[in-house]
């Protein structure tokens, strides 16, 4: 019952911080866009969107080609502002892993004692 509860609670964690992680990324996209575009309405962004008449089309020999438009930004993409919590979401989920890992290697040892049936001796 108790290993049946476990499962049951690891499920439930493994849920909520599913969720937890979906809800980071809806955020992170949202804040990119509202950075991008605080007034929300279309506006130039350099490596992302111009607008243009025909006038400039037509300079272009009508190619619709973005990277003649738009140009190049190059942006941070925020892995470096998010390595401290990159770094204590590894660190909680490898403590989670050793402590399973434990419990793991004990419940080895029992089957083998139980198995050999020297259950007083250590394998």
């Amino acid at each position: 019952a108790a290993a049946n509860a476990h499962r049951e609670a690891d499920a439930a964690r493994r849920h909520v911080v599913g969720n937890l992680e979906q809800v980071r990324y809806l955020w992170s996209h949202a804040h990119w866009l509202v950075a991008r575009f605080p007034d929300a309405e279309l506006r130039d962004v350099e490596g992302l969107v111009k607008l243009v008449d025909r006038s400039e089309i037509a300079s272009n020999d009508w190619s619709l080609t973005p990277g003649r438009y738009v140009g190049f930004a190059e942006e941070d993409d925020g892995e470096n502002l998010n390595f401290a919590n990159t770094l204590r979401k590894v660190h909680s989920e490898l403590g989670q892993l050793n402590r399973e890992a434990e419990t793991l290697a004990m419940t080895i040892q029992q089957n083998l004692i139980e198995l050999i049936g020297n259950s007083g001796s250590d394998v």
